[in-house]
């Protein structure tokens, strides 16, 4: 356990002027994975001492597998797969036998159907506002591609490859239900360019979120050799020149239906959806680090984690925030009325601001939305989420029955929903920097955390204005976007669930929490190193010990006014990669592992 020391004056001057230090902080953050393995080990012992088990997550960074292997069964993937897929540099996806056998027989069911007599969408029927229009058997080939075509209309900017890939595992996963109706090689065509390493490049803005239309037209069209665009290798190319160089078959041709089974579902709205969660949920595990350094920068009361109020409040997540906040805390000297008195507070604080004490519960809100959202994703990717679908006719037979299982409506909510938790975290974290301007709120840290002479030097002032530049945009960017629905294609498509405006809103809040977040943690080191001095021969927390000293492996105290916005960058990057969030990890009680 680190104790302050009388070294404060000495941290301060090797802050310098940031001018030069650029070069050896990229050295170090090249040596970051070994020191992140270093301090996962010492976060196991540090709360092992406190009764605390390490977050489950902890190890998977150092110790993920280079390929993630999965098997597609309709039934059972899991968020954890999906989080394998997102991040694993290669995977290896595989239909299951049984599934293969039931989509085979659910393709024979479909055609039988047909051959009954049945009019049915997307098959023999034309789309959307001709509807009634039939569609002759040679048309209804030439039609499949033509869905394609006519539906990759999207632009903008492109998701992430990542989460291309993962788009195209749960639509296979989806397909392996077989109630598509379509042939077992068109999910594993699909699984074929993932498992190559080609993604397509899906176009963001068009989806009204009522079926993935644009972009999965896209992936579409890549995965029949077509002239789209796709990525291979850090190459941006047409799919047509691109996969022959990934060794797979340079053509693949749709049969009957099989168009609207590929663009008709919400898979890439639930892949995005995936990744925001994940990010996150990376997110509310920094946050209660960022917390845990401001209440020892400001020496707060430890009241407001005591466990018999959470325990009254009765909400899961709240309750095991506050726990973790006690294990990182754990130990303080700081967090005393010894350590109050270092900075001359001869009274009782009687209890902190609202900011501080209800953090657990702000924390713990997300914590319950995200937990929320663990089981409807997983509840999403395993089911049907197309139109039309092929079911055994009550009286025999086999029959297509027409839907709206494409519909994101429930997603569009839930996304909404995180990212009101998100803005909301914002606001907290963007007041928590605030209050350690001033010397009252802060109980006596200098006033703008300036290193140097006060009024000689301003400090962090123009950093926390970052924060408060910020707040405001994803407090507009949480409108939810699910309550904006627009009628269209002549009134046939007269409900729309922007499902896909509200995940690229969400996402675009994570970008700006990544900021405002590394504002806080940035802004509370430099409290505690502020009044290292003058806490001599107080302990920091435990955790909070381990937390400070990976932000000065990367970037030092402030002293006399410098160029700031390298630091601020490099914060942010710290918050986004894995060593920082590793040094927070470790603080989950045993009895709450499964809950985190």
């Amino acid at each position: 356990m680190e104790k302050a020391g009388t070294d404060m004056e000495t941290d301060i001057e090797k802050g310098g002027s940031g001018a030069g230090r650029r070069g050896g902080q990229r050295s170090v953050t090249r040596r970051r994975g070994r020191r992140a393995l270093r301090l996962v080990s010492t976060l196991v012992l540090v709360f092992a001492a406190c009764g605390v088990a390490p977050h489950p997550r902890t190890t998977a960074v150092a110790g993920a597998p280079a390929t993630a292997h999965i098997v597609l069964d309709g039934n059972s993937l899991t968020l954890e797969q999906m989080f394998a897929v997102l991040d694993a540099p290669t995977v290896s996806v595989h239909l299951a036998p049984q599934a293969r056998e039931r989509m085979r027989r659910n393709r024979a069911q479909a055609l039988g159907a047909l051959r009954s007599g049945q009019r049915v969408y997307g098959w023999n029927q034309a789309l959307g506002p001709l509807k009634d229009r039939a569609l002759t058997p040679d048309e209804q080939l030439r039609f499949q591609r033509n869905i394609l075509l006519s539906n990759a209309a999207g632009v903008g900017p492109v998701f992430p490859p990542q989460v291309a890939r993962l788009a195209l595992v749960i639509r296979a996963n989806q397909m392996a239900r077989a109630r598509m109706g379509v042939r077992p090689q068109l999910a594993e065509r699909m699984l074929d360019l993932v498992n190559a390493g080609v993604t397509p490049e899906m176009p963001q803005i068009g989806s009204l979120g009522i079926g993935d239309l644009q972009p999965m037209a896209e992936a579409g069209l890549v995965a029949l050799g077509e002239a789209a665009p796709a990525r291979f290798k850090g190459e941006v190319a047409p799919a047509s020149r691109l996969l022959p160089r990934a060794g797979l078959a340079p053509s693949f041709t749709l049969e009957q239906g099989e168009a609207l089974p590929v663009i008709s579902g919400s898979a890439v709205v639930a892949a995005s959806f995936a990744y925001a969660v994940e990010r996150a949920e990376r997110l509310a595990d920094l946050s209660e680090g960022g917390v845990a350094l401001f209440m020892d920068a400001t020496r707060a009361e430890k009241q407001a984690l005591d466990a018999r109020t959470h325990e009254e409040r009765r909400i899961p997540g709240e309750i095991d925030v506050a726990a973790r906040l006690r294990a990182l805390v754990a130990g303080s000297g700081w967090m005393t009325d010894a350590g109050r008195r270092r900075l001359g507070e001869t009274h009782d604080r009687v209890q902190d601001a609202v900011s501080v004490r209800a953090a657990p519960h702000i924390l713990g809100a997300l914590r319950e939305t995200l937990g929320d959202e663990r089981r409807i994703l997983e509840r999403e990717v395993n089911s049907s989420t197309s139109n039309p679908l092929v079911f055994p006719r009550p009286g025999g037979g086999d029959e297509f029955v027409t839907g709206g299982n494409y519909d994101a409506d429930l997603m569009a909510h839930e996304i909404d929903r995180v990212n009101g938790n998100i803005a909301d975290v914002g606001v907290l974290f963007e007041q928590l920097s605030a209050r350690l301007m001033s010397p009252a709120w802060s109980y006596g840290l200098p006033a703008n955390l300036a290193g140097g002479r006060v009024g000689l030097n301003s400090g962090m002032v123009q950093v926390q204005t970052v924060a408060t530049a910020l707040v405001p945009e994803m407090q507009v960017r949480a409108y939810p976007a699910s309550v904006l629905s627009r009628p269209a294609k002549a009134g046939q498509e007269d409900h729309n669930t922007m499902a896909m405006a509200s995940v690229r809103d969400l996402h675009d809040n994570l970008d700006r929490m990544d900021t405002v977040l590394a504002v806080q943690m940035l802004m509370s080191a430099q409290g505690i190193d502020l009044i290292r001095a003058r806490m001599n021969g107080l302990p920091l927390g435990s955790g909070t010990t381990v937390i400070r000293r990976e932000i000065r492996r990367h970037i030092p105290p402030l002293g006399d006014d410098r160029w700031m916005s390298p630091d601020l960058e490099e914060m942010i990057r710290l918050v986004k990669g894995h060593a920082l969030l590793d040094t927070v990890h470790g603080a989950e009680p045993a009895a709450l592992r499964s809950a985190a």
